[in-house]
């Protein structure tokens, strides 16, 4: 693939942090959970989906699981294409479709107890 990357024109990268707040609450830490091989099955579908909507030379989507803390990154989504606008457009899409299709839970600890997000927050895709 490092060969494939020299033709590049472009590289569009995505890094997600976590947040100190959701929903008007201060949140101190956030446990990640995922179904092992469902999830992983989930992200390259989106994945190879991304490929064949656009020219890409290549796509990388990395998600952390288990404990993550405010101001900890928690996805990198990186896109190789010829050109820029393919590389923004597919982006944008992964990580879009990661939050509203790839199985992931997220549990919040707040200032007094814990809940589950049954929401992500709002990009172009997001639950109503």
């Amino acid at each position: 693939m490092a060969e494939q990357r020299r033709s590049a024109g472009a590289l569009a990268t995505f890094i997600g942090t976590m947040r100190d707040f959701n929903e008007g609450d201060t949140v101190t830490r956030m446990t990640l959970e995922y179904y092992p091989g469902m999830t992983e099955r989930q992200l390259a579908a989106i994945v190879e989906t991304a490929k064949a909507r656009w020219q890409l030379i290549d796509a990388l989507v990395i998600h952390r699981v288990g404990e993550v803390w405010p101001g900890d990154p928690i996805v990198l989504v990186g896109v190789w294409s010829t050109h820029r606008a393919a590389a923004f457009d597919a982006c944008r899409y992964l990580m879009e479709e990661l939050k509203s299709r790839a199985p992931f839970w997220k549990k919040e600890a707040l200032g007094v107890g814990e809940r589950w997000v049954s929401c992500n927050t709002p990009g172009y895709s997001s639950c109503g």
